[in-house]
């Protein structure tokens, strides 16, 4: 493996790390950079070792929110176990089968939260659940196997779609979801990670100094997301969703 493209793999990583940590979507940075620089590598191989340097940058921004807001560790719990199979589920489909048919959903999908959160000043904002026990678990374990699928079967924009959910089904606000958001996105990258470590898909030589770099960036993005609050969050959401339309819509549209 070229030193270069280590290096070039690296700063992606470091992005990556960086933007996942305030509101998600990591994957829609490093992912696009690895087929790029990896173009002898299968799919899956590169999902796979992507998978690793997600879990570590993750896990520091979960260390990061966790001082900051009280979970509801019961809910995370359910979350983290329905998340993990369905995540594990969606990367076995990957390896057999492709995930372009898609895309065109995920673009519309996309369009509606864009504009839903740009036009709604307060979604977000501040927390307003008024939700019974009841139906609370019933919204988070269809969140969490939607979500989880997903990750394990597509993988980019998971974080942000998490918060989405997390906002519009549970009525947490921004920072609240994003902390929530990391905890089940290390249970949806732990079941992908399972199932690429058992069918040998990982690149370790790529995964581990990205994995450092990840975390690095997941650092800086993780501070500086508690330091601005909500209204910031808010405004980056918006930005990195806009990201994953052009991205969705080159794959749709172009490529």
């Amino acid at each position: 493996m070229e030193t270069y493209i280590i290096i070039l793999l690296c700063i992606a990583s470091f992005v990556a790390g960086f933007i996942d940590a305030i509101v998600g979507g990591g994957g829609l940075i490093q992912t696009p950079a690895a087929l790029i620089l990896l173009p002898a590598q299968s799919v899956a191989s590169i999902i796979g070792t992507l998978k690793i340097p997600a879990f570590s940058g993750t896990s520091i921004a979960s260390y990061q929110y966790l001082k900051q807001v009280k979970i509801n560790w019961k809910l995370f719990v359910v979350m983290a176990i329905v998340s993990f199979t369905f995540a594990y589920l969606g990367s076995s489909l990957l390896n057999v089968t492709q995930n372009d048919f898609m895309k065109p959903l995920l673009f519309v999908i996309l369009i509606l939260l864009l504009v839903y959160t740009y036009f709604k000043k307060d979604f977000g904002q501040f927390q307003s659940s008024n939700l019974s026990m009841k139906k609370q678990y019933i919204y988070a374990i269809i969140i969490s196997i939607v979500i989880g699928f997903y990750d394990g079967f597509i993988g980019p924009g998971t974080g942000s779609l998490l918060i989405m959910a997390f906002i519009a089904f549970l009525g947490f606000d921004f920072m609240q979801a994003s902390a929530n958001a990391k905890l089940v996105n290390l249970a949806t990258n732990f079941g992908s990670i399972t199932l690429f470590v058992l069918k040998g898909k990982i690149i370790w030589a790529i995964a581990i100094p990205m994995a450092f770099c990840n975390a690095m960036g997941s650092w800086v993005g993780a501070r500086l997301a508690i330091s601005k609050g909500n209204g910031f969050i808010r405004v980056f959401f918006l930005i990195v969703v806009g990201i994953a339309l052009i991205r969705f819509g080159y794959d749709v549209f172009i490529k």
